[in-house]
């Protein structure tokens, strides 16, 4: 029998909607590694100097003052539903120079911002933890110009490839994802993007995928203890044991599993994500 959380064309609704990661540093460690040429390379030919943009779900910012720097002297707008985070974020850019950028708390299925307000709405990471992604997509159509970009990326984990396959991972995949379905969102959203955008009213969406791929020391390194800590002391954590999907003993395991892979020098560890590029 298929399990129906699989499907593109899920429902619309969900009984919660919290994102899995929380805002631990852990995790935060992870997110301000990201730029637009690792996080956002499809959507560099479609930005250009003074166009106007919104980054919903900005997290603490690199990638929106990276997006603000090549767009300049255009505005660009990063909204974040975590006020801490938004306030990372305006520090980063006041530290980095960039002055063509503003934060501000925000809900992406009620944007406050009038109809055609901006030339490209960007969400990197964002539909897969929301429990509305197609009422989310059609609150950002509104926002879109005429003929304005929307470029979504999303993590596929049904796709997730590692060596080697350690117990510990393997299980921290299974509680990852009974976690993010619990939490109102879908770990295998980078396959439903096209399909969410077309029932949003996008008629013109382009696709793509690409991967994130954490092989040497340092990236192993960095990846592997990021998610030990997470294991054990993020929202993840708490969320695990809550819903049963993992006991301390098992994030425990889990941990040491993170730990034992980024010490091996064969280890290998790949992420692919769907991307869309969706015209209005």
């Amino acid at each position: 029998m298929t399990d129906q959380r699989d499907q593109p064309e899920r429902p619309e609704t969900a009984p919660r909607d919290h994102y899995t990661h929380g805002h631990h540093e852990s995790v935060l460690r992870s997110h301000t590694w990201r730029t637009v040429a690792n996080s956002a390379a499809y959507l560099i030919p479609h930005l250009h100097p003074g166009s106007t943009l919104l980054d919903v779900g900005c997290g603490p910012g690199t990638i929106t003052v990276d997006l603000a720097r090549r767009l300049s002297p255009g505005q660009v707008t990063g909204i974040d539903a975590a006020e801490e985070i938004i306030h990372r974020a305006a520090g980063l850019a006041f530290d980095e120079g960039v002055r063509n950028v503003v934060f501000q708390v925000g809900d992406v299925y009620a944007l406050d911002f009038p109809d055609e307000s901006f030339d490209i709405v960007h969400a990197h990471q964002v539909l897969q933890h929301v429990a509305n992604p197609v009422a989310a997509m059609k609150e950002i159509r509104r926002v879109l110009r005429p003929g304005g970009v929307f470029a979504a990326r999303d993590v596929d984990y049904g796709g997730v490839m590692m060596h080697p396959k350690l117990p510990g991972l393997l299980l921290w995949m299974t509680a990852y994802r009974d976690v993010h379905y619990w939490n109102g969102g879908d770990p295998d959203a980078g396959r439903a993007l096209k399909a969410w955008a077309r029932q949003a009213g996008f008629t013109s969406v382009a696709s793509s995928a690409s991967i994130w791929c954490f092989a040497s020391d340092a990236e192993r390194e960095w990846w592997g203890e990021s998610w030990a800590v997470r294991a054990t002391e993020s929202a993840f954590a708490a969320h695990a044991i809550e819903v049963g999907a993992a006991d301390l003993a098992d994030l425990r395991q889990i941990a040491a599993a993170w730990r034992q892979w980024a010490a091996d020098p064969d280890g290998w560890f790949g992420m692919p994500h769907g991307e869309i590029l969706a015209r209005k």
